[in-house]
């Protein structure tokens, strides 16, 4: 992401996985960790919009910890139809998070991010997460908590606005709509940064 960004390999279980770690200059309020789109797609932990959400999280003054799926970059192992991409989130997850920790992903990233908080501990959840674009047509989005900020575009041409409305309906969830954004949020992406922080910082009470 720039100069400062580091990089490091943890064990997964089809062998190493690639992280890029970016921390903020001050104190470290603690961990965020963002799973990237479909890497069958050509998705990877440097995409523009991991990255951008890297940024908020550091502005934010959390550590942000990206990492290519399994196969990806100098990620070993092979595609594994989601399964094992799910599981990589959980060794990042376990490698990296603390006591508090938060958990981001965008559009194939957004289903490993909301699949792999299902299988953590009740003690040992997610304090927030940040979903965009998530993949709500071709893959199976779990339920997720109340105040988990989900951002998606109203262009969106590769999972209509309308899969995602549909599987947050049930749920109650706010949906936050850019209007005639597409899937990658060409030439939004400052927005999308200032979106994030302005959801998770904490409001003067009413």
């Amino acid at each position: 992401m720039n100069s400062a960004t580091t990089r490091q390999t943890i064990a997964g279980s089809a062998g190493a996985i690639e992280c890029a770690i970016d921390a903020p200059a001050g104190a470290v309020r603690g961990t965020v960790v963002v799973c990237h789109p479909h890497p069958q797609h050509g998705g990877t932990m440097d995409n523009k919009v991991v990255q951008t959400l890297a940024r908020a999280f550091v502005a934010l003054g959390w550590r942000s910890v990206r990492f290519n799926f399994r196969g990806i970059g100098a990620s070993q192992g092979a595609w594994d139809d989601g399964v094992g991409e799910i599981d990589d989130a959980l060794a990042v997850i376990t490698a990296f998070a603390d006591a508090s920790f938060m958990l981001a992903g965008f559009s194939f990233g957004a289903y490993v991010a909301s699949q792999a908080a299902v299988r953590l501990a009740d003690g040992a959840k997610p304090r927030r997460m940040v979903l965009v674009g998530p993949s709500t047509e071709r893959q199976q989005m779990a339920l997720v908590p109340a105040d988990t900020v989900v951002i998606h575009g109203e262009s969106d041409d590769v999972v209509p606005l309308a899969s995602t409305l549909a599987w947050a309906r049930p749920q109650s969830l706010p949906v936050i709509v850019f209007p005639g954004v597409g899937h990658f949020f060409h030439g939004q992406l400052g927005l999308l940064k200032n979106v994030v922080v302005q959801e998770l910082t904490p409001r003067m009470p009413l």
